[in-house]
């Protein structure tokens, strides 16, 4: 993943040992710039192809954490294209992140192929750097958006993967029929 020659900063790597330590389930990413959430994979599969759709074997998973955040903002949920973010309103204000901007490198992409951790990233708006004034407003209009995301944490399979006599195996791997992408049980 990380073999293309890029110098990892130890703050990465630290983040990334931490990811591996805990097993997280569910994560966002926020930045500024756009008002969109992305989803994985946001590297293309073919890294000479601008905007291509690269999904992930969980793609239906992920469409449904983006969306479960971008109905709940809202900005990113107003059907009016002429707002900040109007150009993803046809695709329900979520897009998978090649298809807007391949890169390489991003931890959306780092959780999915080595962690349990599905994240996605969410453009908080469509100045970069906003000023500190505008922080308050930007504050409210994802506050309840970020809890609708948290709560998707309670979907899906739960359970314990126990031995014979009850004890929780470590690391027992769990496939789902159709989706080509494994997890493992925690501590």
């Amino acid at each position: 993943f990380f073999s293309h020659g890029f110098q990892v900063a130890p703050e990465t790597k630290a983040v990334m040992k931490w990811l591996r330590s805990i097993p997280f389930v569910l994560s966002a990413s926020l930045h500024g710039g756009e008002l969109v959430v992305t989803y994985p994979y946001d590297y293309s599969r073919h890294p000479m192809e601008e905007k291509m759709f690269s999904p992930t074997p969980d793609e239906k998973m992920f469409k449904m954490l983006a969306k479960a955040y971008a109905d709940a903002h809202p900005v990113i949920s107003d059907r009016s294209e002429l707002r900040c973010g109007g150009n993803f309103v046809k695709r329900g204000g979520i897009i998978n992140g090649a298809e807007w901007y391949s890169f390489t490198g991003g931890m959306a992409d780092f959780n999915y192929l080595h962690t349990n951790c599905f994240e996605v990233t969410v453009e908080v708006g469509c100045e970069k750097f906003p000023l500190e004034e505008e922080l308050f407003t930007i504050w409210h209009e994802n506050r309840d958006a970020l809890l609708n995301y948290m709560e998707m944490v309670h979907r899906g399979i739960k359970g314990i993967v126990s031995d014979k006599f009850g004890n929780p195996i470590k690391n027992a791997r769990i496939s789902v029929r159709g989706i080509q992408h494994d997890v493992t049980t925690g501590n």
